[in-house]
């Protein structure tokens, strides 16, 4: 089976005008990540009734760039991903790293210059 997009990131700098914007513009609502995130709460799987599309959440945690929209593509090994990826001509920009309680993301850069994201949920 081919690997699914199941989630989206929207970077930015002002947490709350960017909630304002796609709260009003597409009718999303959110809960706190902490003080930097927002977790996009009535789309996609993780909606209190399931809705088509797939979630998502801002991220204003002060990296660079801050203006940016990724894609996360779940993967059954991100090692093993990322292997292929460098094999590809592509590189990691950020290792396999856990959110607690949740499962483990990492970031790549492809041939284009475009960062595109992978996901494994914990396995329970």
């Amino acid at each position: 089976m081919a690997a699914p997009v199941v989630h989206f990131e929207i970077g930015c700098r002002d947490i709350k005008a960017t909630r304002s914007f796609y709260g009003t513009l597409f009718g999303w609502s959110f809960d706190e990540g902490g003080p930097n995130m927002a977790m996009v709460n009535n789309i996609g799987a993780h909606a209190a009734k399931k809705t088509d599309g797939i979630g998502g959440h801002l991220n204003a945690l002060g990296h660079e760039p801050h203006k940016y929209v990724t894609i996360y593509v779940m993967v059954p090994d991100i090692g093993a991903t990322l292997a292929q990826v460098q094999k590809l001509g592509g590189k990691a920009i950020v290792p396999k790293t856990e959110v607690p309680g949740m499962g483990h993301f990492a970031w790549f850069e492809d041939v284009a210059g475009n960062v595109v994201g992978l996901w494994t949920p914990m396995t329970r």
